[in-house]
């Protein structure tokens, strides 16, 4: 039998080129998605797929903060390091091949809290996290009576504006949002998505904080205007809480 060289080399080299174009579509895809090989890891080809947001959910919400968590938990495995979590400052997020989670958070280093940056590439349907970026922003700030106008018989100068970030306001805003979702006994559940302003002055032996929040209960959203304690032993009372109906969602 006479093999017909000429006809299955045609063959083969039709067999080559489908092969090669599914290859190529292959990677073409992968790279569309975001999806390359450097160096034995797999990396983000671009970050600027989708716009950056803010996280639908709240900032405080179990799925942030674990992924927070994993955060530092990396960062402390790469730089042998003892960062301990805080808090989350705010989240954001982007859509590529899953989600870009950008967040600021805040972790304890040495007895001293300090404001962190961090990237965290999430593909929930492959059981994927990788940090891409973690870095020091600032020290986290923290008002004392001084910063207020403070003086040694107690009283103040007056309301000072402070930063919303501060840890105190933060710990404040938590506390009021708590306590007012204990005392409306209401099965929705309140949600703080962004402490807008905050002011503070001293009153005798206490800080007494006042905030504008931005809440969410079920799909309505509106701002709350509270009226914060803290004493002395550090223990916080809400003491006024009102609808800013001006500023309603």
């Amino acid at each position: 039998m006479e093999i017909d060289r000429s006809s299955m080399k045609v063959n083969i080299n039709r067999f080559c080129v489908v092969h090669l174009s599914v290859f190529v579509l292959v990677l073409t895809t992968l790279c569309e998605l975001g999806l390359c090989r450097e160096e034995g890891f797999i990396r983000m080809k671009t970050l600027g797929v989708g716009g950056v947001h803010d996280c639908r959910g709240s900032q405080n919400s179990f799925e942030i903060e674990s992924i927070a968590r994993f955060a530092v938990q990396e960062h402390n495995n790469k730089e042998n390091g003892l960062l301990e979590f805080a808090r989350v400052v705010k989240a954001k997020e982007q859509v590529i091949a899953g989600k870009m989670y950008h967040l600021t958070l805040e972790a304890i280093d040495a007895g001293k809290r300090k404001v962190y940056e961090a990237k965290v590439w999430v593909k929930p349907w492959m059981n994927f996290k990788q940090l891409q970026e973690f870095k020091w922003a600032h020290d986290a700030p923290s008002f004392t009576p001084s910063d207020l106008g403070g003086k040694r018989d107690g009283h103040g100068s007056g309301w000072q504006p402070v930063p919303t970030h501060d840890p105190v306001v933060q710990d404040a805003a938590y506390h009021a949002v708590k306590t007012i979702q204990q005392r409306s006994n209401l099965l929705s559940p309140y949600e703080l998505l962004e402490i807008i302003l905050a002011k503070a002055k001293v009153h005798e032996d206490s800080a007494v904080l006042d905030l504008l929040l931005k809440v969410r209960r079920g799909s309505k959203e509106e701002n709350l205007k509270v009226i914060v304690n803290k004493n002395i032993e550090g223990m916080f009372y809400l003491d006024h809480m009102e609808q800013d109906h001006a500023l309603m969602c």
